[in-house]
């Protein structure tokens, strides 16, 4: 069997590309695979060549690694595409996002998925997207995206709507990730547990959550999730020490499920938890404001000592992640089945959202690809949540397909957290300054004149 190609475009994200390229060379299907790795950053690319190159040496492995500054020669010929690339980087694009809604109190933890960051994100990054798709369907129209790049939902939509002959499935590691937590909080092993999931990116819900038992059956861990909180015994501490995980656990009190992605995170995309002049709610519930940038100033000092450590290394420790990449490869190069969360276009696979929209269910991988499993409806107080998520997507996906500088204002308006908190002429002016200051980051059409309102 001929060799994978598998190019990493924004490769520059050394630590995520190390982890990704550990995975793959690990299986004996992929070890003598062609990497590629592909950034604008000289630095960071020999950088993560240098890491690669020691990755496969310490594996000892037949892959071979080469390097690119030019996207279209990286992907001529590919097999998969793996997209790891952050548009505007922490400065200035993840300090705008933070700062200027400051000014208008309006105080967010992550900013990257939802709410006013979130779009913003999604403007500066769908474009860079597309330039890819532009790019796979020419020289490789065949290849697979597994696309890694926040605003998940918003990317997922917009290259489903514009290249919908692209073969692709956004991935994150909120799913599994989060059954882990909950794991370590009822003192059960992982490898005992057993759950399903759906929903949206960041907004799905284990829809079942079981401990096997000896006798090979399955018990519903719901009730232990409920009185372990109640009883304060959940959440453990030690997981995120900035954030004691409490919003998710108060939410499952209200809806009956528990969502697939942080408290820090969730605590932004609901009206609920993050209000001016209420700092009783922020301590309740141990919400980490300004959390993505403090995250963003500690990984940038981390990786300046981690990257002199590989670099000096002859060898470098290769450890299992917990994403799904290596898994989707195998399995699409030697039909071995595999079972993964991803996000696809819906095309009724949940039957209570919108057909267009970018769900995250479980899919079966093989040579035939990513098979979306049929989930059907989900319980009505889901569904409800997960549209107000669904409306901000929808309207930022519109306003980039469209070119529409109006419909970004309307994303604005529909988000629950920016609504809760600012009245129309300041969610107006906020997304004036927010186009103003990120300036040549968005596309041309979102920095022109806005329409004047209709008295």
């Amino acid at each position: 069997m001929a060799n994978p190609k598998i190019t990493f475009i924004g490769a520059g994200s050394s630590v995520f590309m190390k982890n990704i390229v550990g995975d793959i060379l690990q299986r004996p299907a992929l070890a003598g695979a062609e990497i590629r790795l592909m950034d604008i950053n000289p630095t960071r690319l020999e950088e993560s060549a240098v890491i690669a190159g020691k990755l496969v040496n310490t594996l000892g492995v037949p892959a071979t690694v080469k390097t690119y500054d030019n996207q279209r020669q990286a992907l001529d010929g590919t097999n998969f595409v793996v997209v790891c690339f952050q548009i505007g980087g922490y400065e200035p694009s993840t300090v705008v996002d933070f700062d200027v809604p400051k000014k208008y109190n309006l105080r967010q933890t992550i900013a990257d998925t939802l709410g006013v960051g979130g779009i913003m994100r999604g403007l500066r990054t769908v474009p860079h997207l597309w330039s890819i798709c532009e790019d796979m369907l020419e020289v490789a129209p065949n290849a697979i995206m597994l696309q890694y790049v926040n605003p998940m939902a918003i990317n997922t939509w917009a290259i489903s709507e514009k290249y919908p002959t692209i073969k692709q499935v956004g991935l994150c590691h909120s799913v599994q990730g989060t059954a882990h937590e909950l794991a370590h909080d009822l003192g059960i092993p992982y490898e005992e547990i057993r759950y399903r999931s759906a929903g949206i990116n960041h907004m799905a819900f284990y829809l079942n959550f079981e401990h096997r038992q000896p006798d090979g059956s399955y018990k519903n861990l719901y009730p232990d999730l409920h009185r372990a909180y109640a009883e304060g015994r959940a959440p453990k501490p030690g997981w995120n020490p900035r954030c004691p995980n409490k919003v998710r656990y108060e939410m499952m009190t209200r809806l009956g499920y528990f969502v697939t992605e942080s408290s820090e995170h969730f605590a932004e995309y609901t009206p609920y938890f993050i209000k001016e002049g209420r700092e009783d709610i922020i301590e309740k519930f141990g919400i980490p404001l300004d959390e993505y940038p403090k995250r963003c100033v500690e990984q940038i000092a981390s990786w300046k000592r981690t990257s002199e450590e590989y670099r000096n290394a002859n060898r470098i420790e290769v450890k299992a992640s917990k994403e799904y990449a290596s898994s989707i490869v195998n399995s699409v190069w030697t039909g071995e089945p595999s079972v993964i969360y991803g996000n696809l276009r819906n095309n009724g696979v949940i039957t209570s959202l919108p057909n267009a929209a970018a769900v995250e269910v479980p899919c079966l991988v093989d040579d035939n690809g990513l098979q979306p499993t049929y989930i059907g409806e989900l319980p009505p107080q889901l569904t409800a949540l997960i549209r107000t998520n669904i409306n901000v997507q929808e309207l930022t996906v519109r306003a980039l397909i469209e070119e529409n500088r109006e419909h970004i204002y309307h994303a604005a308006m529909m988000d629950p957290h920016t609504a809760a908190e600012l009245d129309l002429d300041q969610i107006w002016n906020l997304v004036d300054d927010l186009i103003a200051a990120h300036g040549t980051w968005l596309p041309e059409w979102a920095r022109g004149p806005r329409k004047a309102q209709v008295a």
